[in-house]
């Protein structure tokens, strides 16, 4: 069986006996602890439930299809919309914003849960079961609101959250986030799109470019970092702008390594009108409630970098004990089975990492004071795993490994995708120095003499 086939046709029933299988691939290391092995705390029967559902949901509609999609660049609207009516989508929507018919998750009598029954590790489940959705495919069905409605969410008045979390469900509208530029990505505080009120007051007047802005190509509206103020921080808001059929408005697709799906795109405005009750929170005080994303998007980011490490492991894992080589299979080696055990080692550290980290947000919430250092760190470490696990398994594959497609195509298709896991949410490098900028902040409030 080939390690993409085995992506959807895995085994969803549940077993009350810790000492079997209870869910998914029977793969040493190709599920979470908690799914098939060792007992929790963290989880009960609602994150069972949703588990199960969304595992079957994917391996029957998106699994067979995603590496077609990925390689046309673009997922059929019809598979979008179906993805919407699921109810997976935009689980964290309250539910005064959510239409008829879009009460509970995964559908109506599917998992009996609504939005407001959702803790932490219903996220983390989620993601996780996502992430094996590769390439882009993900942002192709979704779209980057999982990026670009936190804000709006978060912080929006109750006539904007009115406006545009409804339409989510149905396609009706469609969120990208506009923060990155081509001269300055991790420095948010560089930005150079201006945003200037016109003589009226009723609107600013946009200029500037953004770039990488994934899922660009299908957004309605992208919720956009522009500079209103002097330099530095203290000179950014967040502004709503519309983006279809708006007038000085140009996206241009960009030709990545990987993700294609995504729809990682140019974002040129010049001279856009945009109405001044499109402005989130306060003029000139935007700068903060970007950063009050970012412990939310590395903990994603770091979620689904463990599942594309999992992938690639359990791939790997699978053909040594096919592939023959010298007249033995390569799992009779001992280098083979050192290079398996060490990834799936550091999957299962890091796993466990983000389980503690998931806890410590359900009982401080996303912005406590000790997570920021944490939170990029998790994220650091995550992208150097699936680095690790995609290198060792695409050396137990071999050629196979760097074709697309077939025997190994999933590896190889990581190994492109990674990339935007590695570099995206904050280079490894900017995350490793706030890190510890922000731990010396800490130890120093406790009375470390630093």
């Amino acid at each position: 069986m080939t390690s993409q086939s085995r992506q959807h046709s895995t085994n969803t029933s549940a077993s009350t006996s810790p000492s079997t299988i209870t869910f998914g691939d029977p793969t040493p290391w190709a599920e979470p602890a908690w799914s098939n092995s060792l007992t929790s705390p963290y989880y009960n029967d609602s994150h069972v439930r949703l588990r199960n559902t969304l595992r079957s949901y994917i391996d029957e509609h998106i699994a067979p299809h995603m590496l077609d999609w990925e390689a046309a660049g673009v997922v059929p609207r019809e598979e979008a919309r179906r993805w919407r009516a699921s109810g997976f989508s935009f689980m964290e929507v309250p539910e005064r914003y959510r239409p008829e018919g879009f009460e509970e998750v995964g559908g109506k009598g599917a998992t009996g849960l609504k939005a407001g029954d959702l803790d932490v590790f219903h996220l983390l489940v989620k993601v996780d079961e996502t992430a094996r959705i590769l390439g882009g495919v993900g942002v192709g069905l979704e779209g980057a609101n999982g990026i670009g409605v936190p804000p709006i969410t978060n912080h929006g008045t109750e006539a904007q959250k009115q406006r545009w979390l409804p339409g989510l469900f149905t396609l009706e509208t469609c969120f990208c986030l506009g923060i990155t530029e081509p001269t300055g990505g991790s420095d948010v505080g560089a930005i150079r799109t201006t945003a200037k009120k016109s003589s009226d007051g009723s609107a600013y007047i946009v200029s500037g470019n953004k770039k990488w802005i994934t899922g660009a190509p299908w957004a309605t509206h992208m919720t956009t970092a522009v500079r209103t103020g002097g330099p530095g921080i203290s000179g950014i808001s967040l502004l709503v702008i519309p983006l279809k059929d708006t007038p000085g408005v140009t996206i241009r697709r960009i030709a990545n390594s990987g993700q294609h799906a995504g729809g990682a795109s140019w974002v040129s405005l010049e001279d856009v009108r945009v109405p001044a009750e499109n402005l989130i929170g306060k003029e000139n005080e935007g700068f903060a409630l970007v950063m009050t994303n970012f412990n939310k998007e590395r903990f994603i980011m770091a979620v689904g970098c463990n599942r594309m490490a999992r992938t690639c492991l359990s791939s790997a894992l699978v053909y040594a004990h096919e592939r023959e080589t010298f007249g033995k299979i390569l799992a009779s080696h001992q280098v083979i089975r050192h290079k398996l055990a060490n990834v799936a080692r550091e999957v299962e550290g890091h796993w466990a990492w983000l389980e503690q980290l998931a806890y410590h947000v359900q009982q401080k919430g996303w912005q406590s004071p000790d997570l920021a250092s944490r939170m990029a760190m998790v994220k650091v470490k995550g992208a150097q795993l699936v680095e690790l696990a995609a290198r060792e398994a695409q050396q137990i594959f071999g050629g196979n490994g760097y074709s697309r497609g077939g025997v190994g195509g999933d590896v190889e298709q990581i190994s492109r995708d990674l990339r935007m896991m590695v570099v995206g949410g904050g280079s490894e490098e900017i995350l490793n120095d706030l890190a510890y900028k922000e731990e010396l902040k800490r130890a120093r409030r406790t009375g470390a003499k630093l």
